[in-house]
């Protein structure tokens, strides 16, 4: 029973630091009862919350009262410490004593009061490169070399979160360096192999290869495969530099450990950008705010940046339209521009300020940038965050567990620190007089069919390292004696991203056998069966959530029960094709997030909502609780940073330093 008491005590010094019941058999006198004193984070999250500062006198005998104590047991997290077990210990000036990384959670940027005496400290602990965040119960192995003590940041660097009034024109970008496309030395033989080594390569399936001749066919779906090829000479050049702006939610709804999580996902995509990425931070609550310029991640600017996200409190109310309208202006407002833009939205709340203005004009306001947006939790607005990311070109994520942020981030930048191919535009033409074009099936890509029907395009925008594209063309095949008839043919047109030219690549025509009859029908490619599947998957997915937003979650849930019955009757399905099976998966799980309204408020819209952003753009999204995020559109780029982000959680806190920028995309291990 005394053991307990005196845990209670010490416990009750931490939280409070000003506070002992009164059954104690010493109380703080009255006045201390009046005065105002603001309280650590750790006291803000005490039930009782009482504003007590006891008098330095009583704060002595306190102080005297659990000194011996103190000295062998950590006050925050009341448990033994010895050196030599595996964990650094901090002395502070007052004597008192803690674990490193509990007094590095605890103790918030620029707070210099000890949780114990409230003593004022001159040095408080800062680890580097890890931010003030809580460690996970497996760091072990912490290395006194990796710790450091530094002074509180001087008023100038601590403006740049607070008081320092914005310019009206972010103009102010940090100037590119010199664009250096080659690593190492080169010749000018390496340089003209470049263009020969970074292409596309295209694919074309019929549904069949042969028609008899006296057979016409309406629809006749041709599928359309391309692929940003890199190969193995690729490791020998550099990718091209990104400019990122991430817009983070700080209001009071993300206090805790959310905000920690988000430092530390911060955190590692500071680490893993290179010195010619630029990287700007807006911080949102009530209002928006820009803590720093876009600004080069060299190692100046990575300090900057630590500093900047390190020094985030969550208050206020959540303004995501402001954070965006400041994010955009970021970008707009440019002086010099990377090859690469993006930016990142993440937030778990809904935005309080537009709420009696049914449609804030987001579109409106968003640059011609992609805006790859985050919902963490059961409470943000899925439908608005899905909308800005549709309308952009960008992808929507659904984050169900705070601890998997780094991990989606680091699948998300692993993508964009590995573009191969830029305003890829696709040009279709009928080469048969009477081939027409009836349709072309993109998904949210940009596509058109012209009025003649004899050609068509599709705009699919920027394409990562080995990542893939599919679309399906319906043509009209017309009766035809002749031993074949010519069908298609493509020319693709795009930008590379490092030289900046435009070029330009031409398949041979397609063409299919027509023969007098065919003796048995013809089995349709898998690979066209896959992508009718997809098709027909998001097709559900939309019409179910149409049913689930009107409240009707029994058809809802049989509208996907109907298309999982004519899936497992398809010929990929059957033959256990791994993106039919993973696609069947998924949408069990939907119907199970469906299967109450307040289950589908909680989690079944954003899960459907990512789920249609992932197959309407075949790119990889983070959905639901998986820390595993096994996609089919998943780049091997993608899972080397997804690696390292889970690999990061294993190691020490010095070890992460040694993790270098992604600084090439095709050297990367490809994904077992």
């Amino acid at each position: 029973m005394v053991s307990k008491w005196k845990k209670m005590k010490l416990a009750l010094s931490l939280n409070l630091c000003t506070y002992l019941p009164r059954t104690l058999e010493e109380e703080p006198p009255s006045s201390a009862l009046n005065s105002t004193e603001s309280l650590s984070d750790a006291a803000l999250l005490s039930p009782l919350n009482w504003p007590m500062t006891p008098t330095p006198s009583y704060r002595t005998r306190l102080s005297r009262s659990i000194s011996k104590s103190s000295k062998q047991t950590c006050s925050i997290c009341l448990t033994k410490m010895k050196e030599g077990c595996g964990h650094a210990i901090f002395t502070a000036e007052c004597s008192h004593m803690f674990h490193f990384h509990c007094i590095a959670s605890n103790v918030k940027h620029g707070n210099q009061v000890c949780p114990v005496c409230r003593a004022q400290w001159k040095e408080i602990p800062i680890q580097k490169p890890s931010l003030d965040l809580p460690y996970y119960p497996f760091d072990r192995f912490n290395n006194d070399a990796a710790i450091r003590l530094i002074r509180c940041l001087p008023p100038s660097q601590r403006a740049m979160n607070q008081g320092h009034p914005e310019p009206a024109i972010f103009d102010d970008d940090e100037r590119l360096e010199a664009q250096i496309v080659f690593l190492g030395e080169t010749d000018a033989l390496e340089k003209e192999n470049c263009d020969s080594v970074r292409m596309m390569n295209m694919k074309m399936y019929p549904e069949v290869s042969a028609v008899p001749q006296s057979k016409s066919c309406e629809n006749f779906d041709i599928l359309v495969h391309l692929k940003a090829v890199t190969g193995d000479q690729i490791s020998q050049y550099r990718r091209a530099p990104v400019d990122l702006v991430t817009v983070l939610d700080v209001s009071g709804s993300m206090g805790g450990t959310k905000l920690a999580l988000l430092k530390r996902a911060m955190g590692f995509v500071i680490q893993n950008l290179g010195s010619s990425d630029r990287l700007s931070v807006i911080a949102f609550s009530s209002t928006a705010r820009r803590l720093f310029p876009l600004t080069r991640m060299s190692d100046a600017g990575r300090q900057q940046a630590l500093q900047a996200v390190n020094s985030l409190v969550a208050n206020g109310g959540t303004n995501i339209f402001d954070g965006l309208r400041k994010g955009a202006k970021v970008m707009e407002d440019r002086r010099e521009r990377n090859s690469v833009a993006s930016i990142i939205l993440l937030s778990d709340g809904r935005d309080t300020y537009t709420t009696n203005h049914p449609d804030p004009s987001y579109k409106a306001m968003l640059p011609q940038i992609p805006v790859h947006s985050f919902g963490f939790g059961s409470d943000h607005d899925a439908s608005v965050m899905h909308s800005v990311s549709e309308f952009s070109g960008g992808t929507f994520s659904f984050i169900e567990s705070e601890s998997v942020i780094q991990d989606a981030l680091a699948q998300c930048i692993g993508g964009l620190l590995s573009v191969a191919v830029q305003e890829l535009r696709v040009e279709i033409e009928g080469v048969c007089p009477n081939v027409r074009l009836s349709s072309i099936k993109a998904g949210s890509y940009s596509s058109l069919v012209n009025g003649d029907g004899h050609s068509g395009l599709v705009d699919l925008g920027d394409l990562y390292a080995d990542e893939e594209r599919d679309f399906l063309v319906s043509i009209n095949i017309p009766v035809e004696e002749d031993g074949h008839t010519p069908l298609l043919k493509l020319r693709c047109l795009y930008i590379d991203p490092l030289t900046k030219e435009i070029t330009t690549v031409e398949s041979p025509v397609l063409q299919i056998r027509r023969p007098e009859y065919v003796a048995e029908e013809e089995v349709v490619p898998i690979e066209v069966v896959r992508q009718r599947n997809r098709f027909l998957a998001a097709e559900a997915m939309a019409q179910a959530r149409t049913l689930a937003e009107h409240g009707d979650l029994e058809a809802a849930v049989k509208a996907i029960e109907n298309f999982r019955l004519l899936l497992a009757e398809t010929v990929a399905a059957k033959s256990r094709d791994r993106f039919c099976v993973a696609l069947d998966l998924e949408l069990k799980e939907m119907q199970g997030r469906m299967r109450s309204s307040h289950v589908y408020e909680a989690s079944g819209r954003a899960y459907i909502l990512s789920g249609l952003s992932s197959h309407s753009w075949q790119r990889a999204t983070a959905r639901g609780n998986s820390r595993d995020f096994v996609q089919a559109y998943q780049t091997p780029s993608m899972a080397e940073m997804l690696r390292r982000s889970q690999a990061m959680l294993l190691v020490s806190p010095s070890h992460q330093r040694l993790i270098q920028p992604l600084l090439s995309f095709a050297s990367q291990p490809k994904p077992r």
